[in-house]
């Protein structure tokens, strides 16, 4: 070993000790007469003194060394002098005094700083990740990352799972996103699917009678990125057989529970977790993925407001839609400005616009009066409705609805993310607060108009809630399935379901979905057949790392957890992937490109 004793591991105690470290020079100070380095590896920093008096061929190499060199250090640990220890630092009441130094390697004036986390151009950052993850908060943040997955897979271990990894080349699969395709050498016009997660084949493992099966999975799907997707990631993958849906929410809400209290204990959480049914979730917060830690809850004016005056609220109305608000407390104080600002922001999600109707005055409700009424439109709305719609919503004098008039799919969308900006810029939201919400009973089926058919909510191996088994004829879009997702702040962390285990059942839900007997045979045909050897009731679930560990990080973005990620591009700036490959690799593969019209690259 080039080094006896990490740089984060020495204590008071070790004085007088011997040791040999190695590090990067993380910062360098020139005392005239004496040099300070801050050495610096994976464990932490240990301060290091160079008095030319006591080793005068030492002084000589730290004199040329600077940021980010890589040394070996010789020398003996001491107690730093009086009034000189740095509480802050774990090392912080000792130092080494040098007897020899060796330079191992040389290091470029870095692009951007390593000590301190100022503020980088993201694609610097992602073109130098080697540097970038020197920086302490990443280097922390990856630490974390570890703990998470070790926590977990202790976890489990200790409740009877078997951790068992699954293949990356499977084949493609006919619903969710798009597959990452994988071309076959051997099997000329064939492709591999990397895959989007390992749905059928835990199923299988269930089939095969591993009761407790777990895995940390890498998994790939071709889709548009935002903050909290990239095209690679990693989920925990559970299956069990034998369960119901209490017993898979409850080991859900112990593992979260114990896993926050163990990586984070600082951070506060909400127990038991909250569970709402898609409905109540949907109807109170316009979302599936609902952040619990404020309030402004959406409140339903529709028929308060049926018959207004105000003709796109009745237009709206009449045509099947919905006039649905949220009261923000204290918003009569908003500007002109601010209001256009939040309309703006609504008609990127496809609403018309918004109203606002703010209460002014003094006193109870029961006293308002027309001249109290600050809106733009309020010319259209009576007292006696403006005092329903506070009865409604808890209102009281000083605050604000905004109102989205819409179908109700646009105006659950619009009022969502109205609901999250206006937390964000009033701070309602407690950043060291967990809240995570089990929500349940999603529906099965939701009909897409464009291609006349149905898709599953969640995926196609899902079990129906027993009880409505006979609306799967007659109403599929009135049928629940037995499926559960785990939100924490407005994220969707995963989710799960009991599965089909019997095959007519699966083959129905296949036909409902349009997928005939035939093309079920050719796509799932090893499962469907598997269910006919003595397949045992199951469920299970799949919750994202990434995300998890980006809430148990405080960051907004999973590429702050991820040691490699892609831009928002799908781009890799570090090693320049995706990359053209040469034509005698497309001839093996026995692929043409062709380009696009109009494409002159």
């Amino acid at each position: 070993m080039l080094k006896t004793h990490s740089c984060g591991e020495l204590r008071p105690s070790h004085d007088g000790d011997a040791v040999t470290l190695a590090g990067w020079v993380h910062r360098r100070r020139d005392h005239g007469g004496l040099i300070f380095i801050d050495l610096r590896d994976h464990d932490g920093l240990t301060q290091v003194v160079f008095n030319p008096k006591e080793a005068a061929e030492a002084y000589a190499v730290a004199d040329v060394s600077r940021g980010e060199y890589v040394l070996q250090i010789e020398g003996t640990v001491a107690r730093r002098p009086k009034g000189t220890a740095n509480p802050n630092l774990p090392t912080g009441e000792v130092e080494v005094r040098a007897h020899a130094v060796t330079i191992l390697n040389e290091a470029k004036t870095p692009p951007f700083y390593i000590v301190g986390d100022s503020d980088v151009d993201e694609l610097l950052r992602l073109k130098y990740r080697y540097l970038d993850l020197r920086r302490q908060r990443m280097h922390e943040t990856m630490v974390m990352r570890h703990r998470v997955t070790k926590y977990i897979r202790d976890y489990l271990t200790e409740r009877g799972f078997t951790e068992i990894e699954t293949p990356c080349l499977t084949a493609p699969t006919p619903e969710g996103a798009r597959d990452y395709l994988v071309p076959s050498r051997m099997q000329q016009g064939h492709f591999y699917a990397l895959p989007q997660s390992p749905q059928q084949l835990k199923q299988l493992l269930m089939v095969a009678g591993f009761e407790r099966y777990f895995q940390i999975a890498r998994c790939f799907r071709d889709e548009d990125l935002r903050a909290d997707r990239q095209p690679e990631f990693t989920q925990l993958d559970l299956e069990v057989s034998f369960v119901e849906e209490e017993d898979i929410m409850r080991l859900l809400e112990e593992l979260h529970t114990g896993l926050t209290e163990t990586v984070r204990p600082d951070l506060k959480m909400v127990k038991p977790f909250p569970r709402l049914s898609y409905e109540e979730s949907v109807r109170r917060f316009g979302t599936d993925k609902p952040d619990l830690r404020f309030g402004l809850e959406l409140v339903d004016l529709t028929d308060v407001l049926r018959e207004s005056e105000f003709t796109i609220f009745r237009q709206a109305v009449a045509l099947g839609g919905v006039v649905r608000a949220i009261c923000v407390p204290g918003g009569a104080t908003f500007s002109r400005k601010r209001i256009d600002e939040l309309t703006t922001f609504v008609h990127g999600y496809g609403a018309r616009g918004l109203v606002s109707v703010a209460l002014l005055g003094e006193g109870g409700l029961d006293s308002l009066v027309q001249e109290e009424i600050r809106s733009p439109v309020a010319k259209y709305f009576t007292v006696e409705q403006v005092q329903a719609m506070a009865r409604l919503a808890g209102a009281n004098r000083g605050d604000m609805f905004l109102i989205v008039a819409d179908t109700p799919a646009t105006a659950n969308k619009a009022l969502d993310g109205l609901r999250r900006e206006v937390s964000r810029r009033l701070k309602l939201a407690d950043p060291d607060m967990l809240h995570f919400v089990l929500i349940y009973d999603f529906p099965m089926f939701e009909w897409h108009e464009e291609d006349e058919r149905w898709y599953s909510v969640t995926h196609p191996f899902t079990q129906p809630r027993q009880e409505e088994m006979h609306l799967l004829e007659s109403d599929p879009g009135a049928a629940h399935s037995r499926s559960y997702d785990l939100v924490c702040n407005g994220w969707e962390l995963g989710g799960g379901s009991i599965r089909i285990h019997r095959r007519e059942m699966q083959e129905e839900m296949f036909g409902i979905l349009g997928i005939g007997l035939e093309e079920a045979q050719r796509r799932f045909g090893h499962l469907l057949e598997a269910f006919e050897y003595g397949a045992p009731p199951h469920g299970g679930f799949a919750t994202g790392i990434d995300r998890t560990v980006a809430l148990l990080a405080q960051q907004d973005d999973i590429r702050e957890v991820m040691a490699f990620p892609k831009t928002k591009s799908a781009s890799d700036p570090l090693t320049g992937a995706p990359a053209e490959v040469t034509p005698e690799q497309l001839a093996e593969l026995h692929i043409a490109v062709t380009k696009a019209e109009g494409d002159a690259s």
